[in-house]
C-alpha cells in the first residue's frame, strides 16, 4: 500500500483546515495551496471530491472558502483515504476460480497487510496529525547563545 499524491495532498489540505477549525472561518483555496504547497487547480478538484464525500463544506462569497464538516478528532485518515481513493482500493479483489494455491497464499498475506493498514488509518484523526506536527515543531526549535 502506497500513499498517492492525491491522498497526501488531501490530508495536507484537511490538516490546514483542522488547524483553523476553532476560528470557525472558512479558508480559501489560495490560502491552503500557499501554506501546503499544493497546486491551486489540483486542490480545487480535491476539495470538490472531499465536499462530495462529506468531509468539507464550501461557503460562497467574498468571505467564502472551505471548512471541515466535523470536528478534527472525528475525521480519521481512513475516512480521507476512502473518500479520495474510493472503497475499492480497500476491499479484496473478487474471488477468481482459476487462482492457484500460490496466488491464494499471496492474496491472504496481502489481505492481512491491507487490514493492518486500515487499522492504522482508522486509529489516527486529523487532530492527532495536528498534535504530531506541533510536537515536531517544538523539537525543531533550537536556541543559540
Amino acid at each position: 500500500m502506497e500513499l498517492s499524491c492525491k491522498s497526501e495532498y488531501a490530508i495536507l489540505a484537511l490538516l490546514e483546515l483542522a488547524t483553523h477549525y476553532q476560528k470557525g472561518e472558512p479558508l480559501q483555496i489560495r490560502q491552503i495551496a500557499a501554506k501546503q504547497n499544493i497546486p491551486d487547480r489540483y486542490l480545487e478538484q480535491l476539495l470538490a471530491t472531499l465536499r462530495r464525500g462529506g468531509l468539507v463544506k464550501s461557503q460562497r462569497g467574498s468571505k467564502g472558502g472551505y471548512f471541515l464538516t466535523r470536528e478534527p478528532w472525528k475525521i480519521t485518515l481512513f475516512d480521507v483515504f476512502v473518500c479520495v481513493e474510493g472503497l475499492d482500493k480497500l476491499q479484496n479483489c473478487e474471488e477468481d476460480s482459476t487462482k492457484t494455491s500460490d496466488s491464494a497464499v499471496v492474496e491472504d498475506i496481502w489481505e492481512e497487510a491491507r487490514q493492518a493498514a486500515n487499522s492504522v488509518l482508522q486509529k489516527y484523526t486529523l487532530l492527532d496529525l495536528c498534535e504530531k506536527r506541533d510536537s515536531h515543531k517544538h523539537l525543531d526549535i533550537m536556541y543559540y547563545i
